[in-house]
């Protein structure tokens, strides 16, 4: 699958604009991931970008959120690894276990974008590039702050030997490089 072709997935399965800068913001942090790892770039900037395809029909329904994403993504041949990735980036609801670097990096890079946006729109330039990784890791530590990110998804970096302050720092990079793309 070309970008092209998962951007066009993306537009067609995805209508809230929020949620389509959700998935721009997480293919930047899995590109970047990949860098870091060796791995193919390509490939799991495309598994961030499609991770949610179909959290607008499951929205009301945890427990199949991801399943219908695969079921999308079958008939163009998407590779297993990134299949099961995003199943697992949902393990909990899905009564599964997450086994691989990949499927706990989709899992941290998916929850921080949250919380990044939500630091960058209290920050006072509203924008990614005022942020610092002292910045988010101290609005982190408030339980009050962007109640909905989860704080043990986010500690899963250690699991893929990233020190938290340097996955924070990783994926404001990423995601400032693609500050137009997000409004900030």
């Amino acid at each position: 699958m070309t970008r092209e072709e998962a951007i066009s997935l993306l537009e067609k399965h995805i209508q809230a604009d929020t949620l389509r800068k959700h998935c721009y913001a997480t293919e930047a942090i899995m590109r970047a991931l990949a860098h870091k790892f060796h791995q193919d770039d390509e490939l799991w900037g495309q598994i961030g970008l499609l991770h949610d395809l179909d959290f607008e029909y499951t929205r009301n329904d945890p427990a199949g959120h991801g399943l219908k994403t695969v079921e999308i993504l079958a008939p163009c041949g998407f590779p297993g690894e990134g299949c099961d990735a995003i199943l697992r980036h949902n393990a909990e609801a899905l009564k599964l276990q997450r086994e691989t670097r990949l499927d706990f990096a989709l899992t941290c890079a998916e929850t921080i974008t949250g919380l990044i946006v939500a630091a960058a729109l209290v920050h006072p330039g509203k924008n990614l590039g005022s942020l610092t990784p002292q910045s988010v890791r101290k609005r982190m530590k408030s339980k009050d702050f962007a109640r909905n990110v989860n704080r043990e998804h986010l500690m899963l970096c250690e699991r893929i030997d990233i020190p938290l302050m340097d996955f924070i720092e990783l994926s404001i990079a990423a995601m400032t490089s693609i500050s137009g793309r997000l409004g900030l």
